[in-house]
């Protein structure tokens, strides 16, 4: 109930402003379509059962990848791995019998054909991703997908199940 709330809470108030702020009440950016809190919590990205079975899919497209146990982007129209360790884990078996529903999208900004669950369809705006210091200290129970901006080390910090990979300069 609480995700169905959320979602028709963001489409709303995503039509009218086109900016979400999720977990704060004041917004830190006029650039930005969503931001989020500052509490030890991440967003975690969909949980996809291969990339090779993803279709029409655009540059920036993040995804972790349950073949594998990776998160990974579309970048250059290639998947590029962002999870350093490939001892990843993560239990599917919720999601394994059931079916996706492919015209299933929440759209900030101005809506378009782009297939996907949560688009920011925004072309002068971004995501501002959670900010916790020290994830790997301070996320007591990370799921796998995971992504947070580690302030302590000013990198993008995504979770593959199992460990934590770090990406900066």
């Amino acid at each position: 109930m609480k995700k169905i709330t959320l979602i028709i809470t963001v489409i709303v108030y995503g039509s009218f402003n086109a900016q979400v702020a999720l977990g704060k009440t004041i917004l830190e950016s006029a650039s930005s379509s969503v931001e989020f809190g500052n509490e030890n919590r991440g967003l975690v990205l969909p949980w996809a059962t291969s990339t090779s079975a993803l279709q029409n899919v655009v540059n920036g497209t993040l995804v972790f990848d349950t073949s594998d146990m990776k998160v990974k982007v579309y970048q250059n129209n290639i998947w590029k791995d962002l999870s350093v360790d490939a001892t990843g884990t993560a239990d599917t078996s919720l999601q394994d019998s059931l079916t996706d529903h492919p015209d299933a999208k929440v759209s900030v900004g101005t809506p378009s054909s782009v297939s996907g669950i949560l688009v920011l369809e925004d072309v002068n705006k971004a995501m501002i991703l959670p900010k916790v210091a020290s994830p790997h200290l301070n996320i007591i129970s990370p799921a796998a997908g995971m992504m947070v901006y580690d302030t302590q080390k000013k990198q993008l910090a995504v979770f593959n199940g199992t460990v934590w990979s770090f990406w900066g300069e």
